[in-house]
């Protein structure tokens, strides 16, 4: 399995990026799919996740900000972030939920206050 993030970059608060991640090796359509990140000395925390049927899940502190997307014909998973803030800094991963595999390099995410 490759996860491929990208789409990051530097945004001023209040600020809105897209992230995509591009999975291979997996049966991408009936895998459930999320978003994770991590800020340096902190644990990794899962942001977002949808399902095969496009349910959607979303951590607190994101939800009405963020919102998960995917094209099974691409096998790439989205994350919309709008009226980004500082703690929203971090490095972004996307990966499985039910199966974790390898992660990938990250997409890093800088919100300037």
């Amino acid at each position: 399995v490759q996860l491929v993030e990208s789409g990051g970059g530097l945004v001023q608060a209040g600020g809105s990026l897209r992230l995509s991640c591009a999975a291979s090796g997996m049966i991408f359509d009936l895998t459930s799919m999320a978003w994770y990140r991590q800020v340096p000395g902190k644990q990794r925390e899962l942001v977002a996740s949808i399902t095969n049927n496009d349910d959607t899940n979303y951590a607190d502190s994101v939800k009405g900000r963020f919102t998960i997307s995917r094209d099974n014909a691409k096998n790439t998973v989205y994350l919309q972030m709008n009226n980004l803030k500082h703690e929203d800094t971090a490095v972004y991963y996307c990966n499985g939920v039910r199966e974790i595999h390898s992660w990938g390099k990250g997409t890093l995410i800088t919100v300037s206050s």
